[in-house]
């Protein structure tokens, strides 16, 4: 028989041993917890890095059925890069001549055709030893295939993979091989693919008198249209000789809508390495006109934010050089900013304006009296009003809504051109 004293002891052991159990329970379950709300973050992690790729979707190239025929026994063209593939591995080139395609020559456009060039590095000539293909830069002396590189051509395939901004310069080299196809011609064919920022328009429309390579339409800063639709709107709107003026033929993609989430399979060009810096690029393209560094040079190009002079923020990082951005600015110095990329890919999509807020933000961190926007920032923007409400600290709501009347007429046009539902 316990004594009393013994007794106690045993109830109070009982009882601390119930609630270090229960205490367990609760770490787990918090542990538990805890790791399944990770997971989410986790995924959208991954799938950034590596992208997700709806397979319902057929790009244009993977629908052969639909172009090959036209092909046959003629001397084509190709403008293409490293990103033009069926699947995930097979790159265009190879696909057709292994289909007796008769490739005469290879065009490519900023980057290169391995899609390592830095961004605004003048690209050489060059041949393709292993397809034994001559290669001809549009991003280098020129811009528009010549006479000469003209010749013996037939039909010119296009095939790149846009972003859907209009500083973004695939759709500038789309321009230029039209003028080409018109001047000599030779049909095209768009092979379109999808606009992994599609899924809206927003931005100012670009005036005519900054027209550049990193804006030659007027066209919002964020144009919602494949490179195939884009195509029909340059046929349809700025032909001086009119539609007719081109043989055009878009092969369209199947399973998409302008509603569909969409990462291409490998980085479009060397600084846009997974969807969240594509999903932002849209707003931090703008600050290549102004004194901060984007992140070239880092593991997070377009997902980072700060220069050496911004003051009072806590994240840091040095560009540094390497493949892609072999002299990004800031090369070697410490920078001081904004860290972008806890921004989950869901948010950035359903996020659909130009976040006017972070350039006023990230100027405000800069010393009072020194310049913050260069003159980039007009022939980006497409308008010197936007660095005029900036610089006078108008409210970033009240910026976008006056681009609203313009937008709305943009999108009657841009409705007409449309391949794919909007939902």
């Amino acid at each position: 028989m316990l004594s009393i004293e013994r007794a106690q002891e045993v109830l109070i052991a009982r009882e601390q041993g119930f609630r270090i159990a229960r205490a367990m329970r609760r770490n787990v379950l918090l542990i538990a917890l805890a790791f399944w709300t990770l997971i989410p973050a986790y995924v959208s992690s991954k799938e950034a890095e590596t992208g997700r790729r709806d397979s319902t979707i057929r790009v244009g190239a993977e629908r052969l059925e639909l172009y090959l025929p036209s092909l046959q026994g003629k001397r084509v063209g190709l403008v293409c890069n490293h990103a033009s593939l069926l699947g995930d591995t097979l790159l265009l080139p190879d696909a057709l001549t292994a289909r007796g395609v008769n490739i005469v020559r290879l065009f490519t456009p900023e980057h290169g055709l391995t899609g390592t060039a830095d961004a605004g590095e003048h690209v050489k000539h060059g041949y393709d030893a292993k397809r034994r293909i001559e290669v001809v830069s549009l991003y280098g002396q020129q811009r528009k295939p010549s006479a000469h590189q003209m010749r013996g051509i037939d039909v010119m395939v296009f095939d790149l993979q846009d972003v859907g901004v209009r500083c973004y310069t695939y759709v500038s080299t789309l321009q230029y091989v039209i003028d080409a196809c018109i001047e000599y011609h030779v049909s095209l064919i768009v092979l379109d693919r999808p606009n992994p920022n599609g899924h809206y328009v927003a931005g100012p429309i670009l005036q005519p008198a900054y027209r550049s390579f990193v804006g030659m339409h007027t066209v919002p800063w964020v144009h919602g249209l494949t490179m195939g639709e884009f195509a029909r709107m340059i046929q349809g709107e700025w032909l001086p000789k009119g539609p007719q003026s081109l043989q055009l033929t878009v092969i369209p993609c199947s399973g998409y809508t302008h509603a569909t989430r969409y990462m291409p399979p490998v980085p479009p060009s060397p600084n846009l390495p997974n969807e969240q810096s594509i999903l932002l690029y849209p707003t931090l393209a703008l600050f290549e006109g102004t004194t901060m560094s984007v992140g070239r040079g880092t593991d997070w190009p377009f997902q980072v934010l700060g220069s050496p002079d911004v003051q009072g923020l806590p994240f840091t990082f040095t560009p540094q050089a390497r493949p892609g951005a072999t002299q990004p600015p800031y090369l070697g110095k410490l920078c001081r900013g904004i860290d972008l990329r806890m921004h989950s890919v869901d948010s950035l999509r359903a996020d659909t304006v130009i976040r006017l807020e972070l350039l006023q933000e990230m100027r405000r961190h800069c010393p009072k009296g020194q310049a913050f926007f260069n003159t980039f920032f007009t022939r980006l923007a497409g308008t010197p009003a936007m660095w005029k409400a900036l610089e006078a600290d108008s409210p970033a709501d009240s910026i976008r809504a006056s681009w609203q009347t313009e937008l709305n007429a943009y999108r009657r046009m841009r409705a007409k051109y449309l391949l794919y539902p909007e939902r």
